[in-house]
């Protein structure tokens, strides 16, 4: 039987990272936590803990479908959504095949996306509820050779100010999370896969930048944990009135303001200069 007295979240990519830290605070909250990833075996430690763990592709429609048709069968939907699930594709332009932009896409926009659109009747029903979308600081700024992450990151963020504003009369909130260099597992998938991918061609100079950079950047100390991102979500999802953009973790603040306030050519070259 249901607890009507604990209200419902989802935490889609939970498997590792700052979806498993935040689904690890909800349910600390005492929130009624869904999880969903591709791979269960690695939210063993999130069940557990009392969390539903559900198998999910975010890119694949009838899997997108079968999690809220469950949610809302058993719950009947959801008070938070945590859309966390993600991955960065990086390469050059040049270099990374339209297909494997498509699926970059889908994974970080239309996957979210669709999820969302499942979810929200029953929020409106309730008129009440808080959708988090967890972007990044790549969302406001830009890395060489990230070219269709960025794309993704800044397609969300115009997606979460326009849902913002058609939610609100219904009561339903939308925070936009806008994470630094958080420590996960991001930096070596990144690395590896630019390296396969550009590493030997035309811009092989600047990817061997790039890799360096980034494999420097990770797993020394220098990025955030990702329960801080936590702790945010925890915030915004237990206030009345969260502020609409939260930006934490390692070089995010001082990276969006360089860029909002001194402008392209000397972010470029702020930018260029860690690639040394």
């Amino acid at each position: 039987m249901i607890d009507d007295r604990k209200k419902t979240a989802l935490v889609t990519g939970a498997s590792s990272g700052m979806g498993n830290e935040i689904a690890n605070r909800l349910i600390a909250d005492g929130f009624r936590v869904y999880v969903a990833a591709r791979n269960v075996e690695r939210m063993a430690g999130l069940a557990n803990l009392g969390a539903r763990t559900l198998k999910m592709d975010i890119s694949q429609e009838n899997q997108v479908q079968a999690v809220a048709d469950l949610i809302l069968s058993e719950a009947g939907g959801v008070d938070v959504l945590v859309n966390n699930a993600g991955f960065g594709l990086y390469g050059a332009v040049e270099d990374v095949t339209i297909d494997e932009a498509r699926y970059q896409f889908e994974v970080n926009v239309f996957g979210a996306a669709r999820l969302t659109q499942l979810l929200l009747p029953a929020m409106r029903e309730r008129r009440s509820g808080t959708i988090v979308n967890i972007t990044s600081m790549g969302g406001k700024v830009y890395t060489p050779l990230g070219a269709w992450y960025h794309a993704t990151k800044h397609a969300l963020e115009g997606w979460s100010d326009c849902l913002r504003l058609e939610l609100a009369a219904f009561g339903i909130r939308v925070v936009i999370v806008e994470p630094g260099l958080i420590e996960t597992e991001f930096g070596d998938v990144v690395s590896k896969r630019l390296l396969a991918r550009s590493g030997n061609a035309a811009y092989s100079t600047l990817t061997q930048a790039v890799a360096k950079s980034t494999q420097d950047a990770y797993g020394h100390g220098r990025g955030t944990s990702p329960s801080v991102i936590a702790e945010i979500v925890s915030k915004a999802v237990k206030t009345s009135k969260p502020s609409t953009r939260y930006v934490a973790g390692a070089y995010a603040k001082p990276m969006i303001l360089i860029r909002k306030w001194f402008g392209d050519r000397v972010f470029d070259r702020v930018v260029m200069s860690q690639m040394g």
